[in-house]
Formats: C-alpha cells, sequence, structure tokens
C-alpha cells in the first residue's frame, strides 16, 4: 500500500503507474491502494482528467489510451451499432435541400443515406465507396467521388491527390469521421494519409461536423487532424461522461449527445 504522506504529485504519478497495469481503476481501489480518502483519490482523477493524462468512468478512472492503428470496415461495421445510429439521425437533421455535403468515410456516416431520401438538389462528396455506391440511387443527389488512392480495408480513398480534389470545392457541411478523439489532443488517427483530406474537408466547410461515438472519445493516436475549436459541432452519444462533455464543450465547440434506441 502506497504511503498517505505523498504529496499530491506523487499520488497522481501513483494513479498513472497503477493504470499502466490495469488500464480501468475504481475510486475504491484507488484509495485502498493509495491510503487516501475516496474524495483525495476524485481530486487527484479530476486534476488527471483536466490534463488529459486520464478519463473519468462511472465510478472510476481509465488510461488514455493510444490507437496505433485503424480497425477495418469489417471490424468496425458491427461495433456500437445503436449509438451510431442515433448520431446518424442527428445528422441528418442538419442536412437542408440544396447543399453540398462532404461526407467522410466511416460506418456511421453511410448509415445517414436512407436517412435523407426525401432531401432534394443534394451535391453528396465523399471518399468512401460504400458511400458513394449508396447514393448512386438517390434521385435528387449528384455524386462527386473524392479520388486517390484506395485504403483497401476501409474501403475509402486517401491521401495528397484526394485531397488537392476535395480543395476545389466549397462545402456547405462537412461530416469528418475519426477513430480518436478527447479535448485536449482534438481529433487524431494512426493513418498519416487521412491526414490532408480531413483537414481540407474541415476548411472547406462552412460547417464541420464530427460524428463520433463516445467509446472513441479519450483515446488518442500519433497524427493529430485538428483541434476541437476547429470543428462547428460534435455529435456523440449520451454515455459520455458529464466530465468529459464539459471539457469538449469549454474547447469552443457545440456538443450534442443524442440517446441512442436498443438494437
Amino acid at each position: 500500500m502506497t504511503s498517505v504522506d505523498l504529496i499530491p504529485e506523487q499520488r497522481r504519478r501513483e494513479i498513472l503507474n497503477l493504470l499502466r497495469w490495469q488500464p480501468v481503476q475504481s475510486y475504491r481501489q484507488l484509495t485502498e491502494k493509495l491510503g487516501v480518502s475516496h474524495m483525495t483519490v476524485r481530486r487527484d482523477a479530476a486534476m488527471l482528467a483536466e490534463q488529459g493524462r486520464v478519463r473519468l468512468t462511472q465510478g472510476g478512472v481509465a488510461a488514455v489510451q493510444s490507437v496505433g492503428e485503424e480497425p477495418s470496415r469489417l471490424v468496425k461495421a458491427d461495433v456500437n451499432t445503436p449509438e451510431k445510429n442515433a448520431i446518424a439521425r442527428a445528422a441528418a437533421e442538419l442536412v437542408r435541400d440544396g447543399m453540398t455535403i462532404y461526407l467522410d468515410a466511416g460506418t456511421t456516416i453511410q448509415s445517414l443515406r436512407p436517412l435523407v431520401e426525401e432531401r432534394a438538389d443534394l451535391t453528396i462528396v465523399t471518399n468512401d465507396i460504400a458511400t458513394a455506391t449508396a447514393f448512386l440511387d438517390h434521385a435528387g443527389a449528384e455524386l462527386i467521388v473524392v479520388g486517390g488512392r484506395v485504403d483497401k480495408a476501409n474501403q475509402s480513398t486517401v491521401g495528397r491527390l484526394a485531397a488537392m480534389t476535395l480543395d476545389e470545392l466549397s462545402l456547405d457541411l462537412a461530416l469528418i469521421s475519426c477513430s480518436s478523439w478527447e479535448a485536449r489532443r482534438g481529433l487524431t488517427t494512426p493513418v498519416e494519409a487521412k491526414i490532408d483530406l480531413k483537414r481540407t474537408a474541415i476548411s472547406a466547410a462552412s460547417r464541420p461536423v464530427l460524428l463520433a461515438d463516445s467509446t472513441k472519445y479519450g483515446s488518442y493516436a500519433k497524427h493529430r487532424v485538428a483541434r476541437l475549436d476547429e470543428l462547428d459541432t460534435v455529435i456523440t452519444d449520451e454515455n459520455l461522461e458529464e466530465g468529459d462533455a464539459a471539457r469538449v464543450e469549454a474547447a469552443g465547440v457545440e456538443l450534442m449527445r443524442v440517446r441512442a434506441h436498443p438494437a
């Protein structure tokens, strides 16, 4: 058991050490291991969360995880489906007739397709092959596929050539996906080839919007895409913790937390 005589910085360093061995720790576990009060542990955890070094959970603390690689589209397709559908429904409410919209690659954004069936005079711009295919039969949408190198695992185009094409367009709305996000580090990706395209979409849009479920919050990858304050809105699910939600809003972005219907 750790001595109660540790100063606050030493206690917080010990919390980080404990999380390296067990990535999620309850307040009760930390209280026992550190030999301090419940309130002391909560204050230390809150300070570490403010610094972006841990993520608060219901009843405890979780390590901020580094994302080394992005899972394939096949893996992502069946994960958190109710939350993704709820996020897509909220995003569909932003779509108006006559808009030029960028749809980033991802299963959440692809699920938007049936929700905009009645919208007219749309211009859909996308780097996602499955999304482009889904819009082929939309009578009210012109379709622009952003060319470039194909990422076969995620069925999308990436790289400088794709970004150069997108740079020639002016967008009303950009719906952006990501594998990892948090208040301090913003949007990150483990795939360098995705950076330019996402950054170009954000800068080209009057309203850039991130669509990301709460399970991706608090993780990070080595390549930074954008700060949260470069976005207009973040749409996520209601499972995002209150403290995390407050930090996102403090970063200067509108936050929408939506409720998922049971699968």
